[in-house]
């Protein structure tokens, strides 16, 4: 078939554009939602600062093929490394590339006008934290303007909540919402230390354009979800709602390459190893990375630890290795037993494989996810920052399917050896951890089900293609 210059077939009716915001667990889930649209024969349009569109696609799981990437210039920004020892942890390190990549409006406005003028319609999917960037396509005809969160429905239902009803006499009945199922909001955490101060004017300004969307699209599933889904359908005022998710792979392809730890893992007995990661977003003082070791340690238990500090705004600013030294001899003493790995690490795969049975997690909705359909993998949670108090929660007390490290309420106090090894034994050594496997694996086997054609998932695919499409 025939293309034109914005590799548009000429008959083609719809064409979608992809604006995530910069960094690394939204990068991905866009570019696994582009995946998933491109499978319908839809083009995808990916937008970033030319930083990082080779970030995310140096990262990505897979070669991302087919794909149409606008790697914009923007402004230089301080790209400065990140500070364990600030009050909170979140990356607030990271602001300046968030606050560069607003300077993405202007091309943005322009690529849309351009495709617009050779697609019957463009679906503008920006994501929630960028909204000022897409803010333009309000006044295009022909242009429809969709926010993707990367965060869960739980915690969207409960940050409303908090926002609506926080000290007040009114609940949601009271405000004509009527209940969803059988389900309750159970207590959430303290939002004190989810984000920096600094970066509150920065969400406030995004949330206040969502209000020009034409619908919300979650990286969640029914499954997983469903009742705060519906509660989300049912208070957007007549917006659409999809849940997607999960949009990482349901199965990893094999590669010519493997990572040396995949090799060590095939060495290793089904369910012995816990995995212990927390993220791109998260960096830990170097008296806590002391005391996780000595945990581990003391736990007798088969592990594998990626040991790095969280992103730069740019990554390829410098070194992105991180050498932390652990003290007395650690490695050399559990060589037999775990690995640290320092660079990237290939996470989906490592869950993925039969010998994980363990995941200690910042609570990332991206990483729990992962966790429960590669492996059914149960998480030891142990939230740093943004949403990750909430998650811990709905994973912990709602589905059942983790532990907790270090409760939110004492989130300023250090994990001590002592709390890690414990943590560890009960998730990998204890009735309680097989049980919560057991009910991981209840999920994993509900979702991957759910994706089939006629699935609750699959169903909400179609939907979402068949209105884009329409």
């Amino acid at each position: 078939m025939a293309l034109n210059d914005n590799g548009i077939p000429h008959q083609t009716k719809v064409v979608v554009l992809m604006i995530p915001m910069p960094a690394q667990c939204h990068l991905n889930q866009l570019l696994h939602l582009s995946r998933l649209i491109m499978a319908h024969h839809i083009p995808v349009h990916y937008v970033s600062t030319a930083t990082h569109i080779r970030q995310a696609t140096l990262r990505h799981h897979t070669s991302p093929s087919n794909i149409h990437f606008h790697g914009f210039e923007v402004p230089p920004f301080v790209s400065p490394p990140p500070n364990p020892n600030q009050e909170t942890n979140f990356p607030s390190h990271l602001i300046p590339s968030f606050e560069a990549a607003m300077h993405l409006r202007e091309p943005v406005r322009e690529l849309i006008q351009s495709l617009s003028s050779q697609a019957k319609r463009v679906v503008v999917i920006h994501d929630s934290l960028i909204a000022s960037v897409a803010q333009d396509a309000i006044n295009m005809p022909s242009v429809e303007k969709y926010a993707f969160h990367i965060y869960s429905a739980f915690n969207n239902a409960a940050f409303i909540d908090n926002s609506a009803f926080n000290n007040s006499d009114y609940s949601w009945e009271e405000m004509g919402i009527p209940p969803v199922g059988d389900f309750h909001f159970p207590e959430f955490p303290s939002a004190e230390g989810c984000v920096a101060p600094e970066f509150k004017d920065f969400h406030t300004a995004q949330y206040e354009l969502l209000k020009f969307r034409d619908g919300d699209i979650y990286n969640t599933s029914r499954v997983v979800e469903g009742p705060f889904v519906e509660l989300l359908r049912r208070i957007s005022g007549g917006k659409k709602v999809w849940a997607l998710g999960p949009l990482n792979p349901l199965a990893i392809e094999k590669k010519d390459f493997r990572h040396p730890c995949m090799e060590w893992l095939d060495k290793q007995e089904p369910n012995s190893v816990i995995y212990v990661s927390f993220g791109t977003m998260t960096t830990l003082t170097e008296v806590q990375i002391q005391m996780i070791a000595s945990g581990l340690e003391q736990s007798k238990q088969k592990f594998i630890w990626v040991l790095r500090d969280a992103d730069k705004g740019n990554i390829f600013d410098g070194s992105e290795a991180n050498e932390r030294e652990l003290l007395n001899g650690f490695e050399e003493r559990v060589k037999c037993m775990g690995l640290v790995i320092r660079d990237w690490a290939p996470q989906l795969e490592i869950l993925s494989h039969p010998s994980t049975g363990g995941f200690m997690s910042q609570c990332g909705w991206n990483s729990f996810l992962e966790s429960i359909t590669l492996g059914a993998v149960p998480i030891a949670a142990w939230p740093m920052h943004s949403d990750q108090p909430k998650n811990a929660v709905y994973i912990t007390e709602v589905l059942k399917v983790g532990l907790v490290v270090k409760d939110w309420a004492k989130r300023k106090e250090l994990v001590t050896a002592s709390d890690v090894e414990n943590a560890v034994r009960r998730l990998m050594q204890t009735k309680e951890g097989d049980e919560m496997r057991e009910r991981a694996l209840k999920l994993k086997n509900a979702i991957h089900k759910s994706v089939d054609e006629g699935g609750v998932t699959g169903m909400e695919m179609e939907s979402f293609i068949s209105h884009i499409t329409r």
